[in-house]
């Protein structure tokens, strides 16, 4: 499965405010959907499904050290199942640091505000190719820095961003494929 570095969709909640984003990077990967009813929720939930153990030992060292300097930190999840099962992926849900802040037929907003900084993650699906079977699926992120102390932050962050990013987008492709058959 091919994952490509991508642009910010056109079409996305988020292009509106492209010009006061002070960080955005988007990937982009294909998926195949037979049934022609992938939902924007089925996608948002799929986000939080089989993560990488690697990427939630990342998160929990994130927790610990940001807890130190007061920043927002997300509850170690015991119940996943339990809570994806409830998950409906609508506005002002939230699940660990990530709330679902707008939902579309084509997208789900999520996200956090915290003192140092703003950040968005996007879930585009673009249904506009030639094969209605075959889909394009984009993860975008997008930071807005409140202080000097969300720069500094985010310059650590971003070479794991780089690759976090495409994993999860290749985990959400797989299940997303894996239930569609």
């Amino acid at each position: 499965m091919m994952i490509t570095k991508s642009k910010l969709p056109d079409h996305s909640i988020l292009k509106k405010n492209e010009k006061t984003f002070d960080y955005i990077d988007s990937f982009q990967g294909k998926f195949i959907d037979k049934s022609g009813n992938i939902s924007s929720a089925e996608i948002g939930k799929s986000f939080f499904m089989n993560g990488p153990k690697w990427i939630e030992k990342l998160f929990a060292l994130r927790n610990k050290m940001v807890a130190l300097f007061g920043l927002k930190t997300s509850e170690k999840i015991t119940n996943r199942t339990q809570i994806l099962n409830k998950f409906k992926c609508e506005k002002g849900e939230q699940i660990g640091l990530f709330k679902v802040f707008d939902r579309t037929n084509d997208e789900v907003i999520l996200g956090e505000d915290d003192k140092h900084l703003n950040f968005r993650v996007s879930l585009f699906i673009d249904r506009q190719t030639d094969d209605s079977a075959h889909k394009k699926l984009t993860i975008s992120t997008t930071v807005t820095f409140n202080n000097r102390f969300g720069r500094l932050y985010f310059i650590p962050v971003r070479p794991f961003h780089k690759l976090i990013v495409p994993t999860i987008l290749k985990g959400i492709i797989k299940n997303i494929e894996k239930q569609n058959y």
